[in-house]
Formats: C-alpha cells, sequence, structure tokens
C-alpha cells in the first residue's frame, strides 16, 4: 500500500497543465477550520499562498499566518517549560542520582530537540522536498470534473466514503488506497462516479529488508521495516489515479477525502520488497477518467491498464 506520496501541493501546476480553476471556497473553510480540526497540511501547501492575489487567497493567507503564530507561540510556552525541567534534572543529578530526574532530564532534553526542530520548520523560508509529503490523514490538492470543468480542491488522503459513520476511519484504516481488485466491491459507490487525479513525483513503501523466503537456513539476520522511496527514472510527475468522495455529517460537517489506487507491481517495486503500486494514467485520459460513465466500466479499466509504466528507481530513507 502507498502509505505516502510526495505530491504537487501548488496548485498553479494543475492551472499551467490543465486549465483547471480552483476551488478557493474549499481551501478557505479547510484552513479557516484548521485549528479546531486539527488538520494536518503540508507545509508546501501552505506555501503556495505566499504571494496571495484575490480576496479568497489573502483570506487563505491570513489564516496561515495567524495558525503559524499561534504554532510558534505554544512551541516557545513548552520550550521554556522543558528548559526548566532540563535544569531541575540537572541540580537533583549533581546531588543525587535518581529515577526521576534521569528520566525528567531525558524527556527534556527529546522535547526541546523536537520543539526547535518544529520551530526551525515554521520559520524556514525555502522549501524543502519532505514540504510536499502527504500521509493518510493529511490534505492534499486533488482535480476532479465538476460540470464539465477541471476543479482543483484540497481533501483529505483516507477515504471516508459518504453515508459511513466517522468511526469509519478507525475501523477500515487502510481506506487511503483502494485496491483495483475491490473498485465493483468496496468501492462500487465511488468507482465510476467520483474520480481523482493527484500529481506526485514519488511514493514511499515500507518493506522487509530480509524476506523470509529469501533467507538461507540457518540465517541470523533479523527482519525489520524500511522504507523505500520509489520515483520514475524519467523524473516527471506521476498522474495518480484516485477515487474521492464528499461526506456530510448529521452536525453539518463535511469532510472531502480520496484514495489512490492501487495495483499489482511491476517488476522492479516486487524485487524492492513490495506487492502493491499506484496507477499513473496517461494524460490523454484524465478527461475520460474524471469524467466516467459507471454503465462503461470497461472503459475504466482501459484506462488504468492504459497507464504509464516507468521505471521506479527506489532508494532507502529516515
Amino acid at each position: 500500500m502507498c502509505y505516502s506520496a510526495q505530491v504537487t501541493q501548488n496548485y498553479r501546476e494543475y492551472v499551467r497543465l490543465f486549465g483547471a480553476d480552483i476551488d478557493l471556497k474549499e481551501f478557505v473553510r479547510l484552513y479557516w477550520e484548521r485549528p479546531k480540526s486539527k488538520a494536518r497540511i503540508a507545509k508546501g501547501l501552505d506555501a503556495a499562498f505566499a504571494d496571495a492575489d484575490g480576496d479568497d487567497a489573502r483570506t487563505i493567507k491570513s489564516l496561515i499566518d495567524t495558525y503559524n503564530d499561534d504554532q510558534i507561540a505554544l512551541i516557545e510556552a513548552d520550550l521554556v517549560k522543558q528548559r526548566d525541567r532540563l535544569a531541575a534534572a540537572r541540580l537533583t543529578l549533581q546531588k543525587q542520582v535518581t529515577k526521576k530526574a534521569s528520566e525528567d532530564l531525558r524527556i527534556a532534553t527529546d522535547k526541546i530537540a523536537k520543539g526547535l526542530a518544529k520551530l526551525e520548520d515554521i520559520l524556514r523560508p525555502e522549501l524543502q522536498p519532505r514540504d510536499s509529503r502527504i500521509f493518510p490523514g493529511w490534505y492534499a490538492p486533488v482535480m476532479i470534473s465538476e460540470q464539465g470543468r477541471h476543479v482543483v480542491k484540497p481533501m483529505r488522503y483516507q477515504c471516508r466514503p459518504a453515508g459511513k459513520p466517522e468511526f469509519y476511519d478507525t475501523k477500515f484504516p487502510g481506506t487511503y488506497n483502494a485496491r483495483r481488485d475491490s473498485l465493483e466491491g468496496f468501492w462500487q459507490q465511488q468507482f465510476g462516479y467520483t474520480h481523482g487525479v493527484v500529481m506526485a513525483t514519488a511514493f514511499y513503501e515500507y518493506v522487509r529488508r530480509y524476506r523470509p523466503e529469501t533467507r538461507a537456513p540457518g540465517d541470523n539476520d533479523v527482519d525489520e521495516k524500511v522504507v523505500l522511496e520509489f520515483k520514475p527514472s524519467t523524473g516527471e510527475p506521476m498522474l495518480i489515479a484516485c477515487l474521492w468522495s464528499r461526506w456530510e455529517g448529521p452536525g453539518g460537517q463535511e469532510l472531502l477525502s480520496f484514495a489512490a489506487i492501487t495495483d499489482d507491481p511491476p517488476p522492479e517495486v516486487l524485487a524492492a520488497g513490495h506487492d502493491r503500486c499506484v496507477i499513473p494514467i496517461k494524460a490523454k485520459n484524465v478527461d475520460a477518467w474524471l469524467n466516467p460513465d459507471p454503465q462503461n466500466l470497461a472503459a475504466l479499466y482501459a484506462i488504468l491498464d492504459d497507464r504509464e509504466r516507468p521505471y521506479y528507481d527506489h532508494r532507502q530513507v529516515p
């Protein structure tokens, strides 16, 4: 399963390549609800509004600045608390070694390091590749079709199908991916109805360093999971086929969410230790994919078959 991906966070790329419209009202709603909803949004998406133009875009920029200021204040307050805790632990340890003081020293040191790293990430002006990476529960720009137009909306990477209860997210935590062999089963309400595309430059998978079927008898190596980054050797972005849903709760809540479709992997991904792969569709098929005919599922499967087939280079990442 594709548990993480490095996606194109700047919505302007969808505008440039597909002439897409941007649903700024949905982006405003996402950022307005962010302090309460705890929505996970990558720094790369925030940065897309740095040079905001227009009332809605300026509102988003203001909401981002306010949110960051609040986060900085919380981090700085905790740093003061942890530094006091660290100083007290050191003072105690100068007199007597105790379990509590040793634990306080360890915990405070760790929290200070993490707090400073978070602070540096917020204040850092330049973007890094990891600023575009998403995980299940994070938001990303997704292109769909709406009244015949390409439209980009922010959606959560973990699909909650319409009509399902909120606990569906925990009951089915793997719904950030949609297996091709379950499109007409588990995903029948979305497949043929609500399709999307996400631009991505890489995807990440957990794999076992040592696979039992390849180990020799008596081998003492211990299996461990590592993270591999897979990237098309061409360097070109992938147009990943997705399904999405608009969920509405009893209290008027609304959630846009999506899942990436996965299939059997190409040989190089399988050889690296993973048994699934996202499906990058061809640009010429985007319109047909985003405007599906539920009465002609064969045409949709044909699009998934007529996919881009790059060679995926891989490397181990932290």
